[in-house]
């Protein structure tokens, strides 16, 4: 189908489509929506929602979530499973590589197949920054691995098992984040590291993603390449790295435009995040006035940014057959062939 519809995404106030809201999304026609913890309650409510969005939009709108495991994680116990944050599989990896490709590989046939079945078709996940000792750990556990290699073959396998179960993946946050040293929810975070040593380490692990169809920028500095301007407000990190160093191809999404990392008036940042070469804005928090602050000045998608979002929503297709019980239980014994407790 068509991925027309501006270059945004947005999300909601609370667990169901407001009148308010429905009239104004229907009016500016976001390509896309994002769910939060404030958005779910119990399955039927979730179904009922993406539902409800789909049918005011009168079109098959992607419908995201952050659901990476661990600290991350939106779906939650005791109503979906509480999954485990990608550093055990990298604690799996250092044991036996093909056990922890095989663990990612059904982790995330097990996410997708709870999102699916709310009407979820896409996750902010997986986060293939690398561990890097020292930084902040708004990362942290959230990695997969300190190694670049070891990171892009696992969230290449986290890749496969979301769209095994019908759920596109996003990887996140490029060109890297693991070097942080502040929470950019919060503050602009620079990293200092020269440009030969984030082409080896950070950039490296998603170079070598295969089959990427949607990523995120970060809200990071990174001083050796654009000393002014954030990855995600920077032409020259855009362009020369994302698009030509790591090669990557498609749809390149801002992160949440309304994080602290980010100075200046809404419009103002939507016009610098798309200026400098993201093909779409996200805006998180549900604020009305903020959301038509953004939709006034978000274009219509075009060109470029119509063919990747097009290609990334033809690659949605039906789940596979799965049993997720013994998905489970093939899920611990991999850990436990390896010496490890089951995660």
């Amino acid at each position: 189908m068509s991925g027309a519809g501006a270059a945004v995404a947005f999300a909601l106030a609370g667990e169901k489509l407001g009148k308010d809201e429905k009239a104004f999304f229907r009016d500016c026609d976001p390509w896309g929506f994002i769910l939060f913890a404030r958005n779910v309650d119990q399955p039927r409510q979730v179904r009922a929602l993406t539902d409800s969005l789909r049918d005011a939009m009168g079109r098959d709108v992607p419908v995201f979530v952050d659901q990476e495991g661990g600290r991350v994680q939106r779906l939650r116990a005791p109503t979906w499973r509480n999954a485990p944050p990608a550093e055990r599989f990298g604690e799996l990896w250092n044991r036996e590589r093909e056990l922890a490709l095989e663990a990612v590989r059904i982790n995330h046939q097990l996410l997708a197949h709870e999102l699916h079945a709310v009407g979820i078709d896409a996750d902010y996940a997986p986060c293939a920054d690398i561990r890097v000792k020292g930084a902040h750990d708004v990362i942290g556990d959230r990695a997969f691995h300190a190694e670049p290699h070891a990171v892009a073959a696992m969230a290449g396998a986290a890749l496969e098992g979301l769209l095994d179960q019908g759920v596109l993946g996003v990887i996140k946050h490029l060109p890297g984040h693991g070097r942080a040293s502040v929470d950019s929810h919060f503050e602009l975070p620079i990293v200092d590291a020269d440009e030969e040593t984030l082409a080896a380490t950070d950039f490296a692990a998603f170079r070598a993603i295969k089959g990427a169809l949607m990523a995120m920028t970060a809200h990071v500095v990174y001083r050796a390449i654009d000393a002014d301007d954030c990855a995600t407000c920077s032409s020259e990190v855009i362009g020369r790295i994302i698009r030509g160093d790591i090669g990557f191809d498609g749809l390149l999404m801002s992160d949440d435009l309304s994080m602290k990392a980010l100075a200046g008036a809404l419009r103002t940042r939507t016009q610098r995040a798309l200026g400098a070469g993201c093909d779409m804005v996200i805006h998180c928090n549900g604020d009305m006035a903020e959301m038509i602050e953004i939709a006034n000045a978000t274009p219509r998608l075009d060109h470029a940014a119509l063919r990747r979002a097009n290609a990334a929503l033809a690659a949605r297709r039906a789940p596979e057959g799965f049993d997720p019980q013994a998905g489970l239980e093939a899920l611990g014994r991999l850990f436990a062939q390896a010496g490890l407790d089951a995660p």
